[in-house]
């Protein structure tokens, strides 16, 4: 009997260690199982969060890659009409300064390259805005660019209505020239008197009233008469305008004027469209791009021709090397 009793113990202590061992098994398992689901259900999150994204991305570079194409048949379509109407009178930009050497900045001596903190900035000022396809021809790059608008005359009675809708606009006001037939009404002349040209500032801003920024339309006789440019930068001044200089006249005044009221004097540096030909405007837009490495920062002026504003849509590649900004921004 006595033998029989401690067989039993025997198997009674070898039970409980199987069971343990199931049991820890057991906890194995479910461990293992509990981190497979975690893994699988992880992977699975991982792809709905990262999947959207990378849709996003993806359609984005596909509009980027599409997006000229689409510009060019915007500048196409919406320019044409605006081309054939103005082919007689209005062949190119070349009337705007009396001198093709003038749309290039003055050579200077060579000066030591300046480091500059930010990234050069460059403004390209559009000339000449007056109608609704030109102002959606010129949207249609997806570039800040500066409309400057005409303002309005018989022949363009909505000019200021469509500068209304543009956050930032600046007006490019009609100055008497040195050889040019075709004036604009109410150009500025240098025989104005001083309430003449107040007057017809007050106009403008009456007209544009978020006007902060005006540039001369041709000019090249106004802007080399210092006591016109005097009367200009005085009314000017009276309503917080500031001016850009076109520089469409190498003796312009307007820099020792504007130094006499302690103004900072701007000018334009490159005219892009001199000659209406688009391997002319890329060159000219390279030469803009060299000078603002060159300062920090440079200012460029075409009009809402077919050939510029396609100039401008392939250049967004050289772009990339300077920061394309408002006028505001420099100025």
């Amino acid at each position: 009997m006595a033998k029989r009793k401690r067989s039993t113990k025997k198997v009674d202590k070898s039970s409980k260690y199987l069971a343990y061992i199931a049991w820890f098994l057991a906890i194995v398992a479910l461990m293992l199982i509990a981190l497979s689901i975690g893994y699988y259900f992880g992977i699975k999150d991982a792809r709905q969060t990262l999947t959207p994204k990378q849709t996003k991305q993806t359609k984005r570079a596909n509009r980027e890659e599409k997006l000229p194409k689409i510009a060019v048949t915007k500048v196409e379509t919406q320019l044409k009409e605006v081309l054939k109407k103005g082919q007689q009178t209005y062949i190119s930009a070349a009337h705007e300064i009396e001198d093709e050497k003038l749309a290039n900045p003055p050579k200077v001596k060579e000066k030591k390259r300046v480091i500059y903190e930010h990234k050069p900035m460059l403004v390209i000022i559009i000339d000449d805005v007056q109608t609704a396809r030109q102002v959606k021809a010129i949207k249609s790059l997806h570039l800040p660019l500066t409309m400057s608008f005409l303002p309005p005359r018989a022949a363009r009675p909505n000019s200021a209505k469509l500068a209304a809708h543009e956050k930032f606009y600046m007006v490019h006001l009609p100055m008497q020239a040195m050889h040019f037939s075709a004036a604009e009404p109410d150009t500025l002349k240098v025989s104005d008197s001083q309430e003449q040209i107040s007057q017809r500032i007050a106009f403008i801003k009456k007209e544009f009233p978020r006007v902060r920024y005006i540039n001369n339309h041709t000019g090249s006789k106004f802007t080399a008469n210092e006591r016109a440019v005097n009367r200009l930068i005085y009314a000017l001044n009276k309503n917080h305008i500031h001016f850009i200089d076109s520089r469409t006249t190498a003796k312009t005044k307007v820099p020792q004027v504007e130094k006499a009221y302690g103004l900072k004097y701007v000018a334009r540096d490159v005219f892009l469209d001199h000659h209406m030909d688009k391997a002319y405007v890329l060159k000219q837009i390279k030469i803009a791009i060299k000078v603002a490495k060159a300062h920090g920062h440079a200012i460029a002026i075409g009009h809402p021709h077919k050939e510029t504003l396609e100039a401008i849509r392939e250049s967004k590649k050289l772009f990339k090397d300077v920061d394309l900004v408002q006028v505001y921004k420099v100025y």
